[in-house]
């Protein structure tokens, strides 16, 4: 049996490559240019898509999971391209003593389980749920903290602080379009208000995103066992806004660029 190179494959193959670079290169060129433009086009994108995911198929379905999965993809996609992921906050954190070893970004995974575990979900509903949410804890370190503080960071840091953490919190006013009732929204919107600017103030002292991302994905994970109870509608929320707000102090304090 002879193997016969076909002529005719390789000028297709180069000018596939060719053209897939130029429009990388055009892409790049074109997010720099217009980078603000870029990061409220990703938010308005993110909350839309979910929003119609959320109202259509939930997120125990595969339909979210899939839409999320190719935003995430997405998204590690651009980093890429624009040859920023240690920018982006894709770096190991050098010093965790200083950061108490992370211990109250452990304590805040723990509290969807504080009233009790429910487990009155099918395996595939349960599967669906993580990988969704793991998705979306990625999806919303990178656009806020990450897209969001960087660019405006480049004029005002306090201001990109405040502005990344208050529009992450108030993002989650859209949960009462899809259902969700208004104190446990407020109350939402409080305390990721103050973990997002927990996470900004991380990622600004450490430039790493990932204890950002993994506890945010944890989080939003184990939500599925959550129980409605007094403890997790009362009690856990004022722990999720008065520990990330103490822990923060500690970091702008003790932690010195």
């Amino acid at each position: 049996m002879c193997l016969v190179w076909n002529q005719s494959v390789k000028p297709s193959v180069v000018s596939l490559c060719y053209h897939f670079t130029a429009y990388g290169g055009f892409m790049k060129k074109l997010f720099e240019k217009h980078e603000t433009l870029f990061c409220m086009l990703l938010i308005t994108v993110y909350i839309v898509v979910n929003s119609v995911c959320v109202q259509n198929f939930g997120f125990t379905g595969s339909v979210s999971f899939l839409v999320n999965t190719l935003l995430s993809l997405g998204l590690i996609g651009l980093v890429l391209l624009l040859k920023k992921s240690a920018y982006y906050g894709f770096v190991k954190v050098r010093n965790l003593k200083q950061y108490l070893y992370f211990v109250p970004l452990a304590l805040m995974v723990t509290v969807n389980l504080w009233g009790g575990i429910d487990t009155d979900h099918s395996a595939e509903e349960i599967l669906f749920h993580i990988l969704t949410m793991l998705n979306i804890g990625f999806i919303e370190e990178l656009i806020f903290r990450g897209f969001l503080f960087k660019m405006m960071a480049k004029s005002n840091l306090k201001s990109a602080m405040i502005v990344s953490a208050v529009t992450f919190g108030i993002g989650h006013i859209v949960n009462l379009l899809n259902g969700a009732e208004l104190l446990p929204t407020l109350m939402q919107i409080c305390y990721a208000t103050a973990t997002g600017y927990l996470f900004v103030l991380l990622f600004h002292k450490s430039k790493s995103l990932i204890p950002c991302i993994i506890t945010h994905c944890l989080v939003n994970a184990l939500s599925i066992f959550s129980v409605e109870n007094m403890v997790s509608v009362y009690i856990a929320p004022v722990f999720l806004t008065v520990l990330p707000l103490a822990y923060a102090v500690y970091i702008h304090k003790q932690i010195k660029q």
